[in-house]
Order: C-alpha cells, then sequence, then structure tokens
C-alpha cells in the first residue's frame, strides 16, 4: 500500500511499470542497430581483406538483423492482439464499479 502510493495506486504502478518496459524495449532496440552498424563497419573497413575480421563482421550483421526482426515482430504482435482482444485500445479506461449508498 505504502510503495503504490507513489505511483497514485495501482492504475499508476501498472503505468510506471509499462513506461519502464517502453523504454527498455527502446534501448534494446537501439543497441540491435548498434550492433548492425557496428558490424557493417567492420565489414567494410576489414584491413587488407582478413577474411576473420570480414566474417565477424557479417556475424555481427546477421545477428543484429535476427535481434531487430524479433523485437519488431514480437512488438507487432502483441500490439495486434491487444487492438483485439480490446477493440478501444489496450489502454482503454475501464468502466466504472458501481458504488451505492451506505444507508
Amino acid at each position: 500500500m505504502i510503495a503504490s502510493a507513489q505511483f497514485g495506486g495501482m492504475k499508476g504502478l501498472i503505468g510506471g511499470a509499462g513506461d519502464i518496459v517502453l523504454t527498455l524495449t527502446k534501448i534494446a532496440v537501439a543497441l540491435a542497430l548498434l550492433a548492425f552498424f557496428w558490424g557493417l563497419v567492420r565489414f567494410i573497413f576489414a584491413v587488407g581483406g582478413d577474411t576473420a575480421a570480414v566474417e565477424q563482421g557479417r556475424t555481427l550483421m546477421i545477428w543484429g538483423l535476427v535481434a531487430l526482426f524479433v523485437m519488431v515482430a514480437v512488438w507487432g504482435i502483441i500490439y495486434f492482439i491487444g487492438d483485439e482482444l480490446f477493440p478501444g485500445g489496450a489502454f482503454a479506461p475501464a468502466p466504472a464499479i458501481p458504488t451505492f449508498p451506505r444507508p
């Protein structure tokens, strides 16, 4: 109860956790993109046709692309499922719970 008071209740806590996950997802995509470009740089600037450096660059590029594809595909699937299960949007306001006056 005390910890959730800082977030403004359970809805605020879930929203805060969602913001953290979204930020971590953006960082992961940025790291995968950086890995791809680092592999590209290693592939292009392999000194004297060094086959080991070329192979390392190619491998890094492939894994960077695989990571980007998987993250974007999972992201798309999650949003698709959210739109299908919750037509008003995954974060649509919940219906109000009726309250009854006390006698």
